[in-house]
Order: C-alpha cells, then structure tokens, then sequence
C-alpha cells in the first residue's frame, strides 16, 4: 500500500490531479482511511484510456505558420521521448492577449485532456497562464510546460508594448463607433 501522494508521485503528476483521479474512481482498488488519508494497493495499474495527451501549439500570426507547424512537431517529439501517447495535436493562430481563441477554449471546454502539453507558457497566454493550470486541474488534467525559463527583460517589454497597443485599438474604435453613432442621430433628426 502506498500514500496518494507517492502515487501522485510515481506518476509525475501533482496531487490535486491524484485526488481527482481518485474522486473520479480512476484508480481502481484505492480507499480512504478513517484518518482521511488515501491509500492506493501496490498492484494497482492505470485504466486504459485514462490517459488523453493533447499538445497545444500557438503562434501570433499567420506569417509563422512553418514556425506553428515546427513547433508542433517539438511538442509531439517531446511526448513521444516521455512514452506519452499524443491524442490530438492543436495548431492555432492568434494572439496570445486574446482570449476568445477558440481551440484552446474547446480544448478546457470538452474537458478530456489529462494531459496538455505546451512549449512554453506563452505559447498558452500571455498572462493569466496560472489560471489556466488551475482550470485544468480542476478536471484532473496535467499542464506541462517544456520550456520553464523565465521572461527576459526584451520579452517583458514586448509584452508591455501589446498590451498597450491592445488598449490603445480597444479605447480609439470605442471612440470611433461613439462619432458614427452621434452622426447617425443627427442625421436621423435633420430628416
């Protein structure tokens, strides 16, 4: 017998992912003690199909379509070296400020990933990325990110730069649709 934590462990997953695996019935044989404490028995194997992989790869424009497509194969590269099956292989353009991209929010919608790969974690936002882990492992799915190295200085003020300009489209074409309305109701009340 071994503790949910050594489990969570042996696996390489956190143990928030265990306790749901555990909650969902997905470890055969495991129990909890009057203490609380989770016990899994030692001859204890993963359902099969328990385990879904999904790389996610992103890129900002549709100019960098070799770079999406080169970035994807790294991913599945990577989850072929782990031994990781990969289920579906994502490819989305768009920004990483934007957050109606609509593969990524199909792929914590459908809820059936227990693991989502990503190279870095840029590639899945650029901010809010801890938000995201939360959601996946509330559905007992694993974020891994490959590439953990944290922001340079450029990058962060590249980042500074987008989110201003974001800003600065959103409060010049609020202003802009303002001047067309007021120009349609002085028209409509000259006729």
């Amino acid at each position: 017998m071994r503790k949910l934590s050594q489990y969570a462990k042996d696996h390489g997953i956190v143990y928030r992912t265990a306790y749901n695996h555990f909650k969902k019935g997905l470890i055969k044989g495991a129990f909890q003690l009057e203490t609380g404490t989770i016990v899994i028995p030692d001859d204890w194997s993963k359902p099969s199909g328990c385990e879904y992989t999904i790389t996610y790869a992103r890129v900002s424009s549709s100019e960098n379509k070799d770079s999406l497509e080169r970035q994807s194969k790294r991913l599945a590269d990577f989850c072929i070296a782990n031994g990781w099956q990969v289920n579906e292989q994502i490819k989305e353009i768009g920004s990483g400020l934007n957050d109606k991209r609509p593969k990524l929010l199909s792929i914590l919608e459908k809820r059936k990933a227990s693991r989502l790969v990503i190279e870095h974690k840029d590639r899945l936002a650029r901010f809010g990325v801890e938000y995201i882990r939360q959601c996946c492992e509330a559905f007992g799915c694993d974020l891994i990110i490959i590439n953990t190295v944290e922001e340079d200085k450029d990058r962060l003020i590249e980042d500074f730069v987008s989110i201003i300009t974001s800003f600065c489209a959103k409060i010049y074409g609020h202003r802009r649709n303002k001047r067309k309305t007021e120009e349609l109701i002085r028209n409509l009340s000259h006729d």
